[in-house]
């Protein structure tokens, strides 16, 4: 369906649209239940604005891919998956000597990978120990990923180089996050109308919040460290950027939902799939009007249910979405998964980023392409490289009609 104008509200709108800015053109398409959740949540009790960006789709307890400001807390806006975020960074080895082949059966076992003791790493980020030790440095389902990648194109002085390799992890706060989100729901139910800044339920909240903040970015950093080490690499962090999150500001409470939180001159990660470039954006003044908030990637156009009837009908065609046009191979041995997560579930990320651009909120600097996408294995049956080599025959043939 078709759209307002992002940003710019009609002079007739109702009260509850004119809490609602979109930076998405008429053309951009947004599923009529996203703007049904997002009248929802401009509907909210105390709020006072709602900023919906052009991957936004339906979500649980609101759409995903918006970000909105109230003089009160709601938890449920955020979700279950608090912290979760993108982060992007740059190994120490040239584009040059990657066998692709060789890197997807070094990858095959990364979460397996030790890295020492975890409670060391907790405690130096401030936390307990004992913090949820056992998923700290796994990457999770759904939409979650470790991938590496190599530059497609870039513009002077984008801060990558065109010689190296890339790491790019999305993934949040495991079951701490679902911990804390059940605690909230079970102590205050479904809040209708939120929770009071300052009361102890508040409060509680946000301490639980911090903390999953915290360890969901120490999650991603572990997953990349495991991938470099699998690698053989050392890495650099070039971007931390969450889109599940809270922010206590001192013109009320503004929440994250599948929105990344960047400053102005912060650069960002907006994903594309497995089989479509990703993007390197960086942030002008002008996500100040956008509550400091921009697309974290391309969003979803069909849901996972419906994917089953539009991907993977047979083996041929699972095969099929293992690989990419650029040779690039996914690790992932859940063969819902695959059909879920296919490329045709989502919107393309490159018309994204120029919905952002056209609103000044972002200036693209760089394209990257996947190379290997992991999402999930089982060591136990991990396939022979010969078994790579097989699929990626297989996708060119069918490229190549």
């Amino acid at each position: 369906m078709g759209n307002p104008s992002g940003g710019e509200i009609p002079f007739d709108a109702s009260s509850r649209d004119r809490a609602i800015a979109r930076f998405y053109s008429s053309a951009t398409w947004i599923e009529g239940a996203a703007e049904k959740q997002l009248h929802d949540v401009a509907a909210l009790a105390g709020m006072m604005s709602v900023a919906a960006f052009p991957d936004l789709h339906p979500g649980k307890y609101g759409p995903v891919g918006m970000a909105a400001r109230s003089d009160r807390l709601y938890p449920q806006l955020v979700g279950n998956d608090i912290g979760c975020g993108m982060s992007f960074f740059e190994l120490d080895l040239p584009l040059r000597k990657l066998k692709i082949d060789k890197a997807a059966n070094q990858l095959r076992g990364l979460e397996d990978i030790e890295l020492g003791d975890p409670a060391e790493r907790l405690e130096a980020s401030g936390m307990a120990g004992d913090y949820f030790t056992g998923a700290l440095g796994t990457i999770g389902g759904g939409n979650h990923f470790c991938e590496l990648q190599a530059v497609e194109d870039a513009v002077d002085g984008a801060g990558v180089d065109r010689q190296r390799l890339y790491l790019l992890v999305h993934s949040g706060s495991r079951a701490l996050g679902a911990s804390v989100f059940g605690d909230v729901i079970a102590a205050n139910g479904s809040m209708p109308e939120g929770l009071e800044i300052g009361t102890e339920a508040a409060v509680a909240y946000m301490l639980d919040h911090q903390s999953a903040l915290a360890w969901a970015s120490l999650n991603r950093q572990m997953i990349a460290e495991r991938a470099a080490t699998a690698l053989r690499a050392d890495l650099r962090l070039v971007a931390d950027v969450p889109h599940n999150l809270v922010q206590l500001t001192g013109n009320g409470v503004v929440h994250y939902k599948g929105a990344a939180h960047v400053a102005p001159g912060a650069l960002a990660p907006v994903a594309g799939s497995r089989a479509t470039l990703s993007h390197l954006v960086l942030a002008l003044d002008g996500v100040e009007a956008s509550l400091e908030a921009i697309s974290h990637g391309a969003g979803r156009k069909y849901d996972r249910k419906s994917m089953h009837g539009r991907a993977g009908a047979n083996r041929s065609e699972r095969e099929a979405l293992m690989t990419n046009e650029w040779g690039g191979i996914a690790i992932c041995d859940d063969r819902d998964l695959v059909i879920e997560e296919a490329a045709g579930a989502y919107k393309d990320a490159g018309k994204v980023v120029a919905d952002l651009a056209s609103f000044g909120l972002i200036e693209p600097v760089a394209t990257m392409r996947p190379l290997v996408t992991y999402k999930a294995a089982r060591m136990e049956e991990a396939p022979p490289a010969l078994d790579w080599k097989r699929e990626r025959t297989f996708a060119r043939r069918r490229n190549n009609g």
